[in-house]
């Protein structure tokens, strides 16, 4: 029987303090999303409370039902058109320095939502001109003119993750694969653009296939890993398999900054926007 009790290194913040109601505030006002909230992370106290989000774009209701995930699954709603705008001046009234985009997967689109992607990148770097960005983008059925069109939009840094390791892939993800992940994240780095990618610990993965996922990203030229501990958002989610300690995922960082990436993030909490602003100036060594 799995432990499945959360040791004391996982407890979490809750939101707190006036920089955090401002978020929740300006979110609500303009009718927004943050996979803060949707996605269940364990980091909303110490990002909110510095002021920060993870805005998620093209609604909160996802195409694809991987089973990590808390975002609701199920047909979406048209995209907003007025959504470019309505980040953009959130991201003003917040008065942040650096953003992260994400967005829910988006399959019963054309173009997946890749326009939609290149409307609010520009629309927010236009009224936001000393901004810095991290965009977490979906795969895109990884068409490469979809891909090419995120890259033209020139966002700082540009994140796709592949979630678990190879072996994992098909049992944790609904539709994405891993190789068609690591084509994506190649792809972002021959642009010369920060590529970041992450994995999360407690699936079931084993050390070798940890270090081969290493590997495996650094053989295609990306420059940032994050390797957080995999927390069951509902019951009706993936069970957690073990509860990896503080130690192990320094040694994780360590292994991977000795393999080449330029950064690591490795830790129970940490998730993929987790300390975002660090990983701008990311580049390959």
């Amino acid at each position: 029987m799995i432990n499945r009790r959360k040791p004391e290194w996982l407890k979490i913040r809750l939101p707190k303090g006036q920089l955090s109601l401002n978020v929740q505030n300006t979110v609500r006002e303009h009718n927004l999303h943050t996979i803060c909230t949707s996605g269940m992370c364990p980091n909303q106290g110490e990002c909110w409370g510095c002021g920060t989000a993870t805005f998620m774009i093209a609604g909160n209701v996802c195409t694809r039902a991987c089973r990590f995930c808390n975002v609701t699954t199920g047909p979406p709603l048209p995209l907003d058109k007025e959504e470019p705008v309505k980040v953009a001046k959130s991201v003003s009234d917040l008065k942040l320095k650096h953003v992260v985009l994400t967005s829910v997967d988006r399959d019963d689109l054309d173009d997946y939502g890749a326009s939609h992607w290149v409307k609010v990148i520009e629309t927010v770097k236009q009224l936001n001109p000393h901004l810095t960005m991290e965009v977490l983008i979906p795969d895109f059925n990884g068409r490469e003119d979809l891909i090419n069109k995120i890259i033209a939009a020139s966002p700082d840094v540009i994140s796709h993750n592949l979630e678990t390791v190879k072996r994992l892939t098909p049992s944790v993800r609904s539709r994405a694969t891993y190789s068609v992940s690591l084509a994506v994240i190649k792809q972002v780095a021959e642009s010369g653009i920060v590529s970041k990618s992450g994995i999360m610990l407690g699936l079931g993965e084993t050390k070798e296939e940890i270090l081969e996922t290493m590997d495996d990203l650094c053989r295609v030229g990306c420059n940032v890993m994050t390797i957080g501990q995999y927390l069951q958002p509902t019951n009706k989610n993936i069970e957690v398999q073990e509860y990896i300690t503080p130690e192990t995922f320094a040694e994780y960082a360590k292994i991977g900054l000795a393999k080449g990436f330029t950064f690591v993030e490795s830790g129970p909490l940490v998730r993929s926007s987790y300390h975002a602003e660090r990983h701008v100036y990311s580049k390959k060594r």
